[in-house]
């Protein structure tokens, strides 16, 4: 199989990809309602993401099987807050069931690659639809910081 990686800006694929993210947040809140946790519908503040597309703070990866998208990473640009380091975090990676066939590594090493041609000292990430994609992230350099925690009200 063949898959082409690019960089796409958030507005103009998101009618293309809105599929693919709501069969994301469906999968994580699956996931996350088999622990309790109730997640509202779907409803992305596009208005939000349409302002860090044009001002560069947002960037869209896409991956494409034979012109058609299959998957996709969302990731913010900005300064920590901290340290004023250059650092980016994660927004959404994801992948469809039907690709998930290591391709998904050439997408995350993909966007390693450019992040880090920009400057970027860090990349933050969360993994939530797929617990075990922890073990992927660890094979391919990324080191576990934290652990993340939801209160529910």
């Amino acid at each position: 199989m063949s898959y082409v990686i690019t960089i796409e800006k958030f507005t103009d694929t998101y009618l293309e990809l809105e599929p693919l993210y709501r069969q994301h947040y469906s999968e994580m809140t699956e996931r996350l309602s088999s622990q309790g946790f109730d997640y509202s519908p779907y409803n992305p503040r596009l208005y939000e993401y349409g302002k860090a597309c044009e001002d560069g703070s947002l960037l869209t990866f896409v991956l494409r099987h034979e012109g058609v998208a299959c998957g996709y990473i969302n990731v913010y640009l900005t300064k920590d807050m901290h340290n004023q380091d250059f650092i980016a975090q994660e927004d959404t990676i994801f992948v469809v069931k039907e690709h998930r066939n290591g391709v998904g590594k050439k997408l995350v090493q993909f966007g390693l690659e450019e992040l880090k041609r920009r400057g970027v000292k860090r990349l933050h990430v969360s993994a939530m639809t797929d617990l075990r994609v922890a073990k992927l992230w660890g094979r391919m350099g990324f080191k576990e910081a934290a652990t993340q925690m939801i209160y529910r009200f």
